[in-house]
Parts: C-alpha cells; sequence; structure tokens
C-alpha cells in the first residue's frame, strides 16, 4: 500500500455557517470552502475547536465532514475532528470518516476528566489499535486532559497509525521537546501549531505547518507567512507574522472564542449566522464594536473597505486606550493561567 503524504503546510479550522433557524447553512458552508482553497490553504480541518464541534450532535458532525468532503474533491487534504464522548465512539467516527477517504483525523485527549498521564496513554493506545485511519494528536491542556511528551514518544513508537500532533498550548519550549523527543524514530511524524502568534517561531523550530483559526479569516497572509518562513524570507516573514499576531489577538481576546472570528467572516462576505451559544445583549454589541475594528484592521490589507467613517491611523486610537489596555490585561491573564510567563 502507498504511503500516506504527510501532513503539512496550514490546515484551516474551518467555521459553519448557521442559516436564520440555527442548523447548518449547507450552501454558505460550501461556497466558504471552495473560497479558502481558492486562496491557497493546504487543507481544512473541520469540528475543532473554531468549529464549535462540542455545539453539534454527533450527527451533525459527520454531515459537516460529509459536505466539506464532497465539496472538496480531492483538491486539499482534510484533517477530521473524530473527538467523541468515549473511546467506542471516537472510534466509530474513524470509521465512518475512513469511508469518506478523509486524510486523517483529530482526536481530543478525554475531556471534563482530568486524567492522569497513564491514562490518556491508555486512551489513544486503545484508538491507534483499531483506527483504520492516521490520527493526529491534539493537545489542547485548557480545555482537555493534556499530553505530555513522554506519552508522545511512547504512542509514536507503538502506533503506526498516529502520525501527527496538534499542539494548541501555545507553549514553543514544550513543542521542541516534542519534536526533540520524537523525530528521531519517527521522521514521518508531523508537528501541528494550532497557536497562530507561534507559527513562525514553531516553523523555524521544526513544525511542519499550522492549524491556525485566522486562516479562516485571512487565508492568504497565513500562506504567505508559512510560504516565506519556509523559503528563508525572514525578515518579511516576521513582519507578516506581527500582523498576524495583532489580528489573532484581537479576534481571541476581544469576544468569546470563537465569535471573533466569525464576525472576521462575515467581514469577508460570508453569512456565518447566529451561533448556538446565546449570547446576552451588552455582547452582541460588544461584537458591533469589534467588528468595526476588525474592519479597520482587515483593511489596511485590502481584504474588506474602511467602515463607514473611515478608521483612526493607529490601532490604539481606534480601540481606545481602556480598550487596549483590557486587551493587553487579558493577553497577560491567559499567558500565566498556562504558565508560560
Amino acid at each position: 500500500m502507498q504511503p500516506q503524504q504527510k501532513l503539512s503546510g496550514i490546515f484551516t479550522p474551518n467555521l459553519v455557517p448557521y442559516d436564520s433557524k440555527g442548523e447548518i447553512n449547507e450552501p454558505e458552508l460550501r461556497r466558504y470552502i471552495d473560497w479558502l482553497i481558492e486562496k491557497g490553504v493546504h487543507g481544512l480541518y473541520p469540528n475543532g475547536s473554531t468549529g464549535e464541534f462540542t455545539r453539534f450532535t454527533p450527527e451533525e458532525r459527520r454531515r459537516i465532514v460529509a459536505i466539506i468532503a464532497d465539496q472538496t474533491k480531492g483538491r486539499v487534504p482534510i484533517l477530521a475532528g473524530a473527538a467523541e464522548a468515549n473511546v467506542r465512539e471516537t472510534i466509530k467516527a474513524c470509521e465512518y470518516y475512513h469511508s469518506l477517504g478523509i486524510r486523517a483525523v483529530a482526536i481530543v485527549a478525554p475531556f471534563y476528566y482530568k486524567l492522569s498521564p497513564a491514562s490518556v496513554y491508555a486512551y489513544f493506545k486503545e484508538i491507534g489499535d483499531n483506527t483504520p485511519i492516521d490520527v493526529t494528536l491534539y493537545n489542547i491542556p485548557m480545555f482537555a486532559s493534556p499530553i505530555d511528551v513522554p506519552t508522545i514518544q511512547r504512542l509514536s513508537e507503538e502506533c503506526e497509525k498516529i502520525v501527527a500532533i496538534k499542539d494548541s498550548s501555545g507553549d514553543i519550549p514544550n513543542m521542541i521537546r516534542m519534536i526533540q523527543a520524537v523525530r528521531p524514530n519517527r521522521p514521518d511524524f508531523s508537528f501541528l501549531t494550532g497557536w497562530d502568534a507561534a507559527l513562525m517561531p514553531l516553523l523555524l523550530s521544526g513544525a511542519d505547518g499550522g492549524t491556525n483559526a485566522s486562516s479562516g479569516v485571512v487565508p492568504e497572509l497565513t500562506r504567505k507567512l508559512y510560504d516565506l518562513t519556509m523559503s528563508a524570507q525572514l525578515d518579511e516573514a516576521r513582519r507578516v507574522q506581527y500582523d498576524l499576531l495583532t489580528l489573532f489577538d484581537t479576534m481571541i481576546y476581544s469576544a468569546e472564542f470563537p465569535e471573533g472570528f466569525r464576525a472576521a467572516v462575515e467581514l469577508r462576505g460570508f453569512q456565518m449566522g447566529q451561533g448556538r451559544q446565546p449570547s446576552t445583549s451588552e455582547q452582541q454589541t460588544d461584537i458591533s464594536t469589534l467588528s468595526r475594528t476588525l474592519q479597520c484592521m482587515l483593511s489596511q490589507h485590502g481584504f474588506t473597505n474602511e467602515p463607514i467613517g473611515g478608521c483612526a491611523t493607529g490601532i490604539t486610537e481606534e480601540l481606545g486606550s481602556n480598550d487596549v489596555s483590557q486587551i493587553v490585561q487579558r493577553v497577560v491573564a491567559e499567558l500565566n493561567r498556562r504558565n508560560l510567563i
């Protein structure tokens, strides 16, 4: 059997548009997929955190992947989120996605219950021994049991079907430790970062690509950053990384995740609809304010027109000093929570 191509490049964690009834808007989802592929993303990643997988039923998750597979028609590989509530249902999801011809699945460590490294290993070992499709480990310790480096190394050596890890911790040194531990014995093993703010430094440290929420909003920028970094055009890559960081921080810290990203995709011309997470009138007002800020940021790259009334010359003027202070405080608080500062 011909070996599968190594997972690499930018995989977009797909948002899902809703219709007026709060159901999956299939025509708009298909249009969005075509646009992402045309803009140069290397692959698609449905049913991830950005795609709000916990807010869909298992049947809806399967339907989302089936729609995307049908629309993609093999133009780019698909890495499908396959995490279900328990190992049996997760293996069933693996079997279904394999039947669709999906390239690989991503599976988050067990969530809700905080498990020991031994239990995390046993969970993925059960999946690795019984899956018909390649598996990407998904490390997101802010939401699920962490997957530590010894566990990743052991699974990579014992399970041929476990072929990659997607790390969304934002912990650069720890991902370097993963690469250092695994790559000598599994050179085919892929390392993908889910933290947009660290895309360039992790590519330079040996990562193969990313699953970056920003690529669903500005696929042109994330693809450009990847290409510049991989071709060692580092000064220009650094400038793109700084721009991407500013946009990413604004989208992720100025609203409940992933509403900032949904608002930004609306500005790129897609009808995303009202999300399934209820919000207060104050939160809806905040999103409207955020949308204007994002429109100003996107207009600087020619992705949108400026809002009516124009934009301030600098982000601090546009946001106001109190708003900037709040964003900074949220960023610092998040980094403290992750023990990164």
